[in-house]
């Protein structure tokens, strides 16, 4: 039998099938035998061959195989950092949720992130949640950080999943989709499930007023199947995002703004630091593309997976 990773737990896997029954299952043990430097060789999204266990009396089965991915967002595992961890699979288009103080995300979060969409093919858009809190003051930072996006040529809408402001256009690119919402904790990501759909009822918890992060609500990735013809994956939150299988030489090339300058370099395999006649360093003294940007390249570059939490985005301008 064949099916789709809807739910996983770590030990146990939501499969559904093509005709809408769901089986709870196992993976065999190979599966962790095979070289895959994952914690969770099975992720959700993905589509999977199984077969019933015959020695249950409950309708549950075993997985088999593992279909080929088209793409897949991944990150180093928290705890073990020679490991990684897939955060979900086969993605049409991935909505990472940004909020400016409550709590903040940082640029250098953001960046590494959409260098992994990039390396994937996974378009991705930036939603500014909660903009009905903000005052003016933050937000002229939104539209700053937005403007910084835009400029590169990703899409970016503010929204309130408490005020239902555009959410109307987030369902419409949704439409025939199989998305993902990720961000960090307390980014608003199961408040806005359920006011795009309010008949899935996901638990939501409020901000950490003693350090102004985010608390855990969702514990594992989960897929949804929604009312207007689009499937969602709601995710955990993420306190830190630390690239993997990425290069040196190609890191720029997942950074769309140093990327079309990367022909007008002298050195084709300029890396952009110390190279003299940098196409890239020289936009960045003209002010063509953002500081923020660039010092996160430099510490991807470095593989400093630890530090880049500490700078926020506006003292980073």
């Amino acid at each position: 039998m064949t099916g789709r990773i809807y739910k996983s737990t770590g030990s146990w896997y939501t499969v559904k099938t093509t005709l809408g029954k769901n089986y709870q299952c196992r993976i065999k043990g190979k599966f962790r035998l095979q070289g895959i430097k994952s914690t969770n060789p099975i992720a959700v999204g993905d589509f999977v061959d199984f077969e019933l266990d015959t020695n249950s009396d409950e309708e549950t089965g075993v997985i088999n195989n593992i279909h080929d991915r088209t793409n897949y967002i991944v990150r180093k595992s928290v705890n073990l950092s020679k490991q990684t961890h897939i955060i979900a699979s086969n993605i049409d288009l991935v909505f990472l949720l940004i909020t400016i103080d409550n709590p903040p995300t940082f640029t250098s979060f953001i960046d590494r992130f959409l260098a992994s969409a990039e390396a994937y093919g996974i378009k991705a858009v930036l939603l500014f949640n909660k903009i009905e809190t903000y005052s003016d003051d933050t937000l002229d930072e939104v539209k700053y950080l937005a403007h910084v996006y835009r400029t590169i040529g990703y899409e970016c809408i503010g929204i309130s999943a408490i005020t239902g402001k555009n959410l109307d256009q987030v369902k419409d690119l949704m439409r025939g989709k199989v998305t993902m919402f990720t961000g960090h904790s307390g980014v608003g990501k199961s408040t806005l499930v359920n006011a795009i759909e309010p008949s899935l009822d996901l638990k939501t918890k409020a901000i950490s007023t003693q350090h102004m992060q985010g608390q855990h609500t969702t514990t594992f990735a989960e897929m949804f199947d929604l009312s207007f013809d689009a499937k969602i994956i709601d995710t955990p939150g993420i306190k830190g995002f630390g690239v993997v299988d990425m290069e040196k030489e190609e890191v720029g090339d997942y950074f769309p703004e140093f990327f079309a300058l990367k022909q007008d370099c002298k050195f084709n395999n300029c890396l952009h630091i110390e190279e003299p006649k940098c196409a890239v360093k020289d936009a960045l003294e003209k002010n063509e593309i953002a500081a923020s940007r660039y010092r996160s390249y430099v510490q991807i570059i470095e593989g400093d997976d630890e530090h880049y939490r500490t700078d926020y985005w506006d003292q980073e301008k």
